[in-house]
């Protein structure tokens, strides 16, 4: 080799080592001051979820997907040297799509301050009227502010079949299950937590109350051969009908009555709430509900509609499952009925919200007369 190739060959080798030796320099600066880039958008708010078991990798791809960051792999890079590529939070964020890199990991390490909202779910109310409360719905109005769950959604999920056998629940829903009380939940929630959440409760005063009545209970599944299920069902439809506590144990022994006395024929509960119930959250309805609204009377076509499985006019026994969440008090009825002989009663129209029981049909028309009489 000549001389002058030689050099020319070395002016080569030493520039290639030059230029890289800048292409690395830069890198190593750019990597360096990546950090404290902004990112170029506009300053608008980005909203990014970021889900519990989500990788960091993942996080990356989801921030330049929502147009937060431009670089995933640099950011995954800056994440490791900081080593916190573990400590990111869940959570739904409000990030501007301007900000810098460390300005957005800061953000994602501090997490997001969880809201929380105080529900009252009532005792009585069925499971759809729960989850427009837990859906935000109030008296004046809907507030998504206050949103726990969507009622799509914990719709979907209380009828979902894999749901229910997860939770020990027989029949198409969780109605009867959810226990009512004030819970404080975050928002949001996601639907499983907020159902089980409220399952929990109910099996935790179902057990405390079967403790507490053991020998009752015993003797309740023994003459009337019924499973919880059943005495769930026949509690609901007790905190339906009794408006005061001290009368849920009178109004449990009437229908008691009902279904065991030999001389009760035909066995009818004939109670208006499991009629309604059966319009009102089946997803399949009979034909006599179209057109009826909740907010209506009752009329003679869903009263004597054999078509709606719910209508205690027309069956015989128990409704196919529970017709609204009872509480506590309305469960220790059933459980511990007061041991009356009365077969009927009849709402008071003295403002009191107590009943007229009667014994016999004939007493039971007077009754009905005489309270009729005071309301026209």
């Amino acid at each position: 080799m000549s001389k002058r190739s030689f050099r020319t060959a070395l002016v080569v080798v030493v520039a290639t080592f030059v230029l890289a030796g800048g292409v690395v320099a830069y890198l190593v600066h750019e990597a360096l001051s990546y950090p404290d880039h902004r990112h170029a958008g506009k300053g608008v708010e980005v909203e990014v979820e970021i889900t519990p078991g989500m990788s960091f990798p993942q996080i990356a791809s989801v921030l330049e997907q929502k147009g937060v960051i431009d670089r995933p792999r640099w950011f995954r890079i800056y994440g490791m040297r900081r080593g916190v590529t573990t400590k990111v939070r869940s959570g739904r964020y409000v990030l501007a799509d301007n900000w810098t890199p460390k300005q957005v990991l800061d953000r994602l390490l501090q997490g997001v301050e969880e809201k929380q909202v105080q529900v009252t779910l009532p005792e009585g109310k069925h499971m759809l009227e729960y989850f427009e409360l837990l859906a935000g719905k109030r008296d004046d109005g809907v507030h998504p502010e206050l949103q726990v769950a969507s009622v799509a959604e914990l719709d979907a999920l209380a009828r979902d079949p894999e749901f229910l056998r997860a939770h020990g629940i027989e029949g198409d829903t969780v109605e009867g299950y959810l226990y009512p009380e004030t819970y404080n939940f975050a928002v949001p929630t996601k639907p499983a937590k907020v159902l089980e959440r409220m399952i929990n409760q109910h099996r935790a005063v179902w057990n405390k109350l079967l403790d507490q009545h053991r020998t009752a209970y015993r003797k309740l599944r023994d003459k009337l051969k019924w499973s919880d299920r059943e005495i769930l069902t026949m509690a609901s439809i007790v905190e339906k009908e009794a408006i005061r506590a001290d009368e849920q144990s009178r109004i449990a022994q009437v229908f008691i009555n009902r279904l065991t006395d030999p001389g009760f024929k035909p066995k009818l509960l004939q109670t208006d709430p499991t009629v309604r119930y059966g319009c009102q959250v089946p997803k399949i309805k009979p034909p006599s509900c179209a057109g009826w609204s909740t907010d209506d009377s009752l009329h003679r076509a869903q009263l004597d509609d054999k078509d709606n499985p719910y209508n205690t006019y027309t069956h015989e026994g128990l409704p196919p499952g529970p017709i609204a969440n009872p509480g506590k008090g309305a469960m220790a009825a059933v459980l511990e009925p007061d041991g009356s002989n009365y077969f009927y009663f009849v709402a008071k129209a003295d403002g009191s919200n107590g009943h007229a029981f009667a014994r016999s049909l004939a007493e039971h028309r007077r009754n009905v007369e005489k309270y009729l009489e005071r309301t026209r």
